[in-house]
């Protein structure tokens, strides 16, 4: 299936993942080390990991996209009682006061990041269901009332960081579609409005906001993390100090290998790195848009709703982590695609990559 149409997929793809490899056992040899005594603990699982992914992907190319569209029913259910199973005493796992992770055996399920697939794949399939009851009062709202569901479980994790990017999903898939400019303006004020109540009547996150705007005032307190971030990218530079030899990763810097991968990157890398790190995301999200667009031209709106949303899906959560690393954005914890520590998303990313692949493969045969 490699070729000079999805060769702006594959190229970047491939590349993040090599660089998310390197990343996650630098960042997190101190880390392993105090957790375990092997320094190479994270590294070790993400390899697991990027071979499931592998599987995954191969699995999504060899779908046809239209199983997705007729069972997209299936995901949205799956997801959802995962998403409940959280709730129920003795299944969901608390991990810094959050119960985000069903744990099997020896791996952890994330049921947030799942609920990204599914409902990129179900919001999909009803704006061509109802494409015709789109700008309806009924038809526009029927969406957002499964959105609703989904967000008030994530939110009791809880989770206003994958909460805001599900928003931001549908929203976007929804505009895609053709709701009305109207309707879009009403669901951004919809969604910064419950951003704000979120923020601003939550203690914790208030607190984090509060740091957020001075980091350094509040350094030994919620302004920790986003602190020793900011120190790290500073020791960067232009180039870099040097693969391994980030200071913040010696146990200063919190979830170097997850959330704060970035800070540890640009220390090690520098300017130079974090530009090539961009480039990447740029090209393969300009790869994923392009194979959208060329299905929308064919006809497909399913296939061009499918592929549009997994662009926009690792867009918009690559800007939420770099934003919270440079603290342009209050601390969320997010991932940062193919790059940070973490089974589930990085599975599901890549599971994701595979539909698009897939996708992009049926154009040219119905060329």
């Amino acid at each position: 299936m490699i070729n000079k149409d999805n060769i702006l997929i594959i190229l970047p793809f491939l590349c993040l993942l090599f660089i998310g490899i390197i990343m996650v056992t630098s960042s997190s040899v101190y880390v392993a080390e105090k957790m375990y005594g092997n320094p190479f603990q994270f590294a070790e699982k993400q390899i697991i990991f990027l071979c499931i992914g592998m599987l995954a992907t191969i699995i999504a190319m060899s779908i046809p996209s239209n199983l997705f569209y007729n069972y997209d029913w299936f995901f949205l259910l799956a997801s959802f009682l995962l998403l409940l199973a959280l709730l129920l005493p003795g299944i969901g796992t608390e991990v810094n006061g959050s119960t985000r992770w069903i744990r099997l055996g020896p791996i952890n399920i994330q049921p947030s990041e799942i609920s990204k697939l599914a409902l990129l794949i179900y919001i999909s399939g009803y704006c061509v269901r109802r494409q015709s009851e789109i700008n309806t009062t009924l038809g526009f709202f029927r969406p957002l009332v499964i959105l609703a569901g989904f967000g008030l479980l994530i939110m009791s994790q809880p989770d206003l960081g994958s909460t805001l990017v599900i928003s931001m999903l549908v929203i976007a898939i929804l505009f895609f579609a053709g709701i009305s400019f109207l309707q879009f303006l009403l669901l951004i004020c919809l969604m910064v409005s419950f951003a704000a109540y979120a923020v601003f009547f939550i203690a914790f996150r208030y607190a984090r906001l509060i740091s957020f705007t001075d980091p350094f005032a509040h350094f030994k307190e919620a302004g920790w993390q986003l602190g020793n971030a900011l120190l790290g990218i500073g020791r960067g530079e232009w180039f870099g100090v040097g693969l391994g030899n980030s200071i913040q990763k010696n146990l200063y810097l919190p979830e170097p290998h997850t959330d704060f991968i970035f800070a540890v990157l640009v220390e090690e890398f520098g300017v130079a790195g974090s530009l090539i790190l961009l480039a990447l995301y740029a090209f393969l999200i300009v790869g994923i848009i392009m194979t959208a667009i060329k299905s929308i031209e064919l006809g497909n709106l399913f296939k061009g709703l499918l592929a549009f949303g997994t662009g926009i899906l690792i867009a918009i959560q690559a800007l939420f982590n770099i934003g919270v690393n440079l603290g342009m954005l209050p601390t969320k914890g997010l991932t940062l695609p193919f790059i940070s520590y973490g089974g589930t998303s990085l599975i599901i990313f890549m599971f994701m990559i595979g539909m698009v692949l897939r996708i992009n493969y049926e154009n040219r045969v119905t060329k």
